[in-house]
């Protein structure tokens, strides 16, 4: 472990030639790298961080996101919800977007390049009042969103978290638009960051703005329109915009270990280790220790694993390091499925769910155990940040992210991951599913903050979730209101499909699945002292 971290922490060892890693990589690219000889970071057992920059999927998606700027509204939600790093927004002032465009020779491009960048409310209506207010005051900028098409899978999540704003279509790439995508593509990497005075600190998607918010590189294996891989890219971002570099990630193997390390392509541009699926929080034990015995307080460490790793086999592991109040942070990827291996259920998984090793059949209806909920075990050690939260509702996951890295002890974040294949759900709706999941009490989020109060109920927030003082959500519908219940979350699921009949009626360990929800929301309720008025009605009618 030492003589890795060693190497870690050499971006340019003596011994590392980087011609012939430009050799590897383009030997991959072109469908040669098999007849590669290992090189010495393989005798290693080290990818070099980064090098999935230089991974081009530009031959297999078949679509591309197209950009309708004036509908553009710069929320960054595409950015943000983007799992490859394929999508980027920029802004520019007048004079250096025309300092930027005179670079360019070809017409075309040019003229494709300035008509990416448009006038928002956020950036240029709102900097142009204050101007005019006051003469000093920085001036309008033009915001823009860039396509990489060599790290877009086509997926479409770009598109569906854009949603009413209808500023991304996707498209058929063609030999004619490809091109295009390349010149743009080009242009953004040429043209200068964003400038510092319109990042405001106090919008967390603006973080996706700086130029090292990009800590994970994309050319990862994953499947399209994972969800596991928009969070890690959120989680890396605010890490270094907190800690800066001084951190490492210590991983349970899983899908981020497999996707995260295809030979000779690595997202990641930050350290990080994988030993067995069970004992990462072990690992990250270690290096915690070693870090503060040579004067790294100051570093933070994420050990990084699925619910099978951490609730299963891992879990005792898990319990230690938090027990242990050693400044670690552990991130848990909610799949509910062991997806590396084919999707067989964990204890996380929801009842009734079908999966390899609880099948759907006419005596026993998928799994029929309850699920352990990893992140109320954990506020029960002593003095431990716990959240559970979900990627897409941005400022709760990077207010939860924030609070566990400035935390001084052991921290676990729970986060709903959409896994289309094991889901059935398709490519492009992995944050739709995530909102969904709390809309519909299946994961409700929360943080608790042992530092926040004196009382469970202090330190227990449930901000963020719908209707927080009734059972369910009730959604205003054209018709009057529709309710959003476990069963309505579950309906839009290929792995609950076999639980509804012709009519769409629950079988009955559906309808156990949903009161198992339920429980778990009113015990929520109760830590947080919050008075469940269905609740009470309830009661007082006996």
């Amino acid at each position: 472990m030492s003589q890795r971290a060693k190497i870690y922490s050499e971006p340019t060892p003596k011994w590392y030639d980087a011609k012939r890693a430009r050799e590897i990589m383009d030997a991959y690219n072109s469908g040669q790298g098999s007849g590669q000889p290992a090189d010495p970071f393989v005798a290693c057992s080290v990818v070099p961080a980064g090098t999935g920059s230089f991974r081009d999927f530009s031959y297999i998606a078949p679509d591309l996101p197209e950009y309708l700027g004036e509908n553009c509204v710069a929320c960054m939600e595409c950015v943000q919800n983007c799992p490859d790093s394929a999508i980027w927004g920029r802004v520019m002032t007048p004079d250096d977007l025309k300092t930027a465009l005179d670079k360019i020779a070809e017409p075309h491009v040019r003229d494709l390049a300035r008509r990416q960048m448009v006038e928002t409310t956020k950036f240029w209506k709102t900097y142009e009042k204050k101007r005019e207010k006051d003469p000093g005051a920085p001036g309008g900028g033009l915001f823009g969103i860039f396509v990489d098409p060599t790290k877009c899978k086509g997926c479409g999540e770009c598109v569906t978290a854009c949603g009413d704003h209808n500023a991304l279509k996707m498209i058929k790439k063609t030999k004619d638009n490809l091109p295009d995508y390349f010149g743009l593509w080009d242009f953004y990497k040429d043209s200068p960051n964003t400038p510092e005075q319109y990042i405001n600190p106090k919008l967390k998607v603006d973080i996706m703005l700086r130029e090292d918010a990009n800590q994970y590189v994309g050319g990862a294996g994953s499947c399209m329109g994972c969800g596991e891989a928009s969070v890690i890219r959120q989680l890396l971002a605010q890490t270094q915009e907190v800690v800066g570099k001084k951190y490492g990630i210590i991983a349970s193997t899983g899908c981020q270990t497999v996707y995260g390390s295809t030979y000779p392509y690595n997202p990641f541009r930050v350290p990080w280790a994988n030993s067995l699926f069970e004992n990462s929080t072990t690992v990250a034990m270690g290096v915690r220790a070693y870090w503060d015995q040579i004067g790294r307080q100051d570093h933070a460490i994420w050990t990084f694993g699925g619910d099978g790793a951490m609730l299963d086999i891992g879990f005792q592991a898990l319990s230690r390091m938090l027990a242990s109040g050693m400044n670690i942070k552990a991130l848990v990827l909610d799949t509910q499925a062991y997806s590396n291996t084919g999707g067989q259920t964990s204890t996380a998984t929801y009842m009734g769910q079908e999966a390899k090793m609880s099948a759907h059949g006419s005596v026993i209806m998928g799994k029929t155990e309850r699920r352990k909920e990893i992140a109320n075990i954990a506020l029960m050690h002593p003095r431990v940040y716990v959240a559970q939260t979900v990627g897409p509702m941005i400022n709760h996951f990077y207010k939860a992210i924030e609070g566990a890295l400035r935390f001084n002890g052991p921290a676990l974040i729970n986060v709903y991951t959409t896994c289309q294949p094991e889901h059935q759900v398709a490519d492009d709706v992995s944050c739709t599913r995530a909102v969904m999941a709390v809309e519909s009490r299946a994961f409700p989020v929360f943080i608790y903050n042992p530092d926040a109060g004196p009382t469970l109920a202090s330190r227990m927030s449930l901000q963020g979730n719908p209707s927080v003082k009734r059972d369910w959500h009730y959604r205003k519908t054209r018709n009057g209101e529709e309710r959003l219940d476990f069963l309505t979350f579950a309906k839009q699921e290929g792995r609950f499909v076999k639980h509804f009949d012709k009519n769409g009626d629950a079988s009955e360990v559906l309808k156990a699945s949903q009161r198992d929800r339920l429980e778990n929301w009113r015990l929520l309720q109760q830590m947080a002292g919050i008075e469940n008025t269905d609740a009470q009605a309830e009661y007082a009618a006996g």
